[in-house]
């Protein structure tokens, strides 16, 4: 079998040197990826037929037409000719890229000073096993037992470095405004809850004022540092999201009116499933985001019709719209299975394939370092043997900052 394998590496290798393109054997720092198509998911949809995609030192480089691509003899190359290249997968919701006991949120019912950074794990099997489903990055964020969470933290699946492993450490704050709070020992109702979250979102508000005033030269008092609000600073410049666990339409409505016009705050509504897509013109006037699942479809019992949550909220205009799997309600691996549900219900083919990737992206303001394939991005792409978003299709490689983290031909997970 050994023999075997290596006479046809060898037989590839001289197919790729008579064809012009010869594997370098120099490692991984710079790639060359031969590709029948890539969906660089880019701002102009672009999309490259038969070109080769350029990794260098774990960005990416360039792509050029196969038929005109000189490929130094110092890159690696590997040959996906027959496959296509998408960016990898974002997963905006999931709790499982950490120990299983390590991240319990259910101690106050807002819990402002909780930070799901200080535990996120490297090399988990759940962050191994999400690439064999394309997925190379997600949002792990406290649960929904309680209104405020605390924060959540966007980790890249298939690190192999600490100082890889977490891409943002405040990723969004996770808040549920309904759904599950209500069994908190107490037993609060959505009033007494909404005045609680609103309370303790107004001592973050004013402690960030209080910074603001004092860096701007308007007050000569220097507030106190407080680590349990100081996250809260990066929430009100709307550098990250609140991710809002909201799903029928009048909590929806709510987050809506609260979260986003009251307190200003990037919203992403996060699951946005049962019939919440009622607020779409809502969401769709304000720019906010609709991070659908792990349920995908809702039947309204007004006429017994089956609707496609994602299909519901594109068809009143909203565009940013993705997919969550809620792991490990569903596994992260199958967020493809998601877009296809999806895709099944209504939703565009392309559109999913954009949510999964571009719009989860930038969700979390992270469009300047993944999301897309293009020229100074991360090189964190992956290799399928077609249509993501088609059941039959598999992922035969996945890069991670230019670095092979998966490989089917070694061993397929999925």
């Amino acid at each position: 079998m050994k023999h075997t394998a290596r006479t046809l590496a060898g037989v590839l290798a001289l197919v790729l040197v008579v064809a012009g393109f010869a594997p370098a054997q120099t490692g991984e720092g710079k790639v060359a990826i031969l590709a029948g198509k890539i969906l660089t998911m880019d701002a102009n949809d672009t999309v490259h037929d038969n070109a080769v995609l350029f990794l260098r030192d774990g960005k990416v480089e360039k792509i050029e037409p196969i038929r005109s691509a000189g490929i130094p003899a110092d890159y690696r190359v590997y040959d996906h000719r027959e496959h296509w290249i998408v960016p990898g997968l974002i997963d905006p919701h999931n709790h499982t890229a950490t120990d299983v006991n390590g991240l319990n949120e259910t101690i106050a019912l807002t819990n402002p000073g909780l930070r799901a950074m200080d535990i996120a794990t490297l090399g988990s099997n759940n962050n191994d096993r999400s690439l064999a489903g394309g997925v190379t990055t997600c949002l792990m964020i406290p649960g929904s037992a309680t209104n405020m969470g605390g924060f959540g933290v966007v980790v890249r699946m298939g690190a192999k470095r600490p100082e890889d492993l977490i891409m943002k450490g405040y990723g969004s704050l996770k808040i549920a405004q309904a759904g599950n709070p209500e069994r908190f020992f107490f037993g609060g109702n959505r009033s007494y809850m909404n005045y609680n979250l609103r309370q303790t979102l107004e001592k973050a508000r004013a402690y960030h004022e209080a910074w603001n005033a004092f860096e701007a030269g308007r007050s000569a008092t220097k507030p106190a540092y407080d680590a349990v609000w100081d996250g809260f600073r990066g929430l009100f410049r709307r550098e990250f999201p609140a991710s809002v666990h909201t799903q029928i339409y009048q909590v929806v409505a709510k987050t809506i009116s609260m979260l986003h016009d009251e307190f200003g705050l990037k919203v992403m509504i996060d699951h946005g499933t049962f019939d919440g897509y009622k607020t779409a013109e809502m969401v769709r006037d304000r720019g906010m985001y609709a991070m659908i699942g792990p349920r995908v479809w809702w039947m309204d019992p007004r006429d017994r019709t089956i609707n496609g949550c994602a299909a519901s909220y594109a068809k009143q205009g909203v565009v940013k719209i993705g997919l969550n799997t809620d792991a490990g309600v569903l596994p992260q691996e199958d967020l493809p299975m998601q877009g296809a549900m999806a895709v099944r219900y209504g939703w565009k083919t392309y559109d999913a394939l954009k949510g999964m990737t571009y719009w989860a992206a930038d969700s979390m303001n992270l469009t300047d370092r993944i999301g897309s394939i293009a020229p100074g991005l991360e090189a964190d792409v992956v290799a399928w043997t077609g249509d993501p978003i088609d059941f039959r299709s598999g992922v035969e490689r996945v890069w991670v900052l230019g670095q092979v983290a998966y490989d089917a031909s070694e061993r397929r997970l999925y």
